[in-house]
């Protein structure tokens, strides 16, 4: 028997907070709150999406501020990220780092600065009750105008160190251009935090360079149309720039049509570091193991090279480095023990 997934030590550092809440805890504050779901968030779940065309990202879109919809009091943001940690837990992550825009909350929870202090202190309270270090990345949403981004970026400043460990960029990158969020970005340079913009999903190499470019990228999140550019593989595994790979939402999102097409061996090999994802479970059905699975069983990765593919999204993170250090010590633990 293969050495058990859900034992490996990792990092999960591509988890939307509103995607990663419970299908039963949908369910459950929906009829609460008297939100109508529409079939394809209850009994025809997970959806069948495909967002390579506007209509396709809309629904995805609609679907998802329908999800949101559901959490309007402070115990249900303490609920989602509670159960989120038990599920990371579960699965052998040990350090998470969550994104969320607060943007999409702020006419809820009093505005953009207390939704933020709401979202840390869910996190420092979930993180509290389980094996499990949890930091907050504030991402902007490129459909909306850059100075709401740098707005964005201010606030995430001021709680770097309290919480905040990065800036991403996020939605429809057809939508807006990374270059355009420069100034955001700067200012989250400037103030210690990662850089962690989404590119090169719906869009192709091209997008993955400008967000290394432009933006100075410290990971990519999805990132996996690097691999049409051999150049660009190179240059990120020279700067050791990660690519937030989530295959099973890849696929949800019609990006590839089958999980054999996600180009993770490619990436891999070129060395390019690798943080496996599962970007929103909510609406793709799946979590943080079953892409270490697809790895496993589609991809063809060794023990051995699952143990990497951990190890690179431990050091991918923002996480302290002693918490590196003994994660790391644990992951080479898993691999020397005999497999069952």
């Amino acid at each position: 028997m293969p050495r058990p997934l859900d034992k490996l030590p990792k990092a999960h550092l591509h988890l939307h907070f509103t995607g990663s809440m419970r299908h039963s805890t949908l369910i459950e504050l929906a009829r609460e709150h008297g939100v109508h779901l529409p079939d394809a968030l209850e009994q025809d779940w997970p959806p069948q999406l495909r967002a390579t065309d506007e209509r396709g990202w809309f629904r995805f879109q609609r679907l998802y501020d329908i999800a949101r919809s559901v959490l309007r009091r402070p115990e249900d943001v303490y609920r989602l990220l509670r159960e989120a940690a038990q599920d990371e837990a579960r699965e052998g992550s040990r350090w998470l780092e969550i994104q969320v825009d607060p943007s999409g909350y702020a006419h809820r929870f009093g505005g953009l600065t207390s939704t933020l202090e709401l979202f840390l202190d869910a996190a420092d309270r979930a993180a509290a009750t389980s094996d499990l270090g949890i930091a907050v990345i504030v991402a902007a949403n490129r459909t909306r105008h850059p100075l709401d981004a740098r707005t964005l970026a201010r606030l995430a400043s001021q709680y770097t160190g309290k919480g905040v460990v990065g800036f991403g960029l996020s939605n429809d990158e057809r939508r807006g251009r990374a270059r355009d969020f420069d100034g955001a970005f700067r200012i989250a340079k400037r103030a210690g935090l990662l850089a962690v913009p989404h590119g090169g999903e719906l869009l192709g190499a091209a997008s993955v360079a400008e967000c290394v470019d432009d933006l100075e990228a410290d990971r990519v999140g999805h990132g996996v149309r690097a691999a049409e550019s051999p150049r660009l593989m190179e240059r990120l595994a020279d700067r050791q720039v990660a690519c937030e790979v989530c295959p099973l939402s890849n696929v949800g999102l019609g990006v590839a049509e089958r999980p054999e097409d996600v180009p993770v061996r490619r990436l891999f090999d070129a060395g390019v570091p690798i943080a496996l994802g599962a970007d929103d479970p909510l609406l793709f059905g799946a979590r943080l193991v079953p892409q270490y699975e697809l790895a496993r069983e589609t991809y063809g990765f060794s023990d051995a090279e699952l143990a990497e593919l951990a190890r690179q999204s431990i050091r991918s993170s923002a996480a302290p480095e002693p918490t590196k250090k003994e994660l790391s010590g644990e992951i080479d633990a898993w691999l020397a023990a005999p497999a069952d």
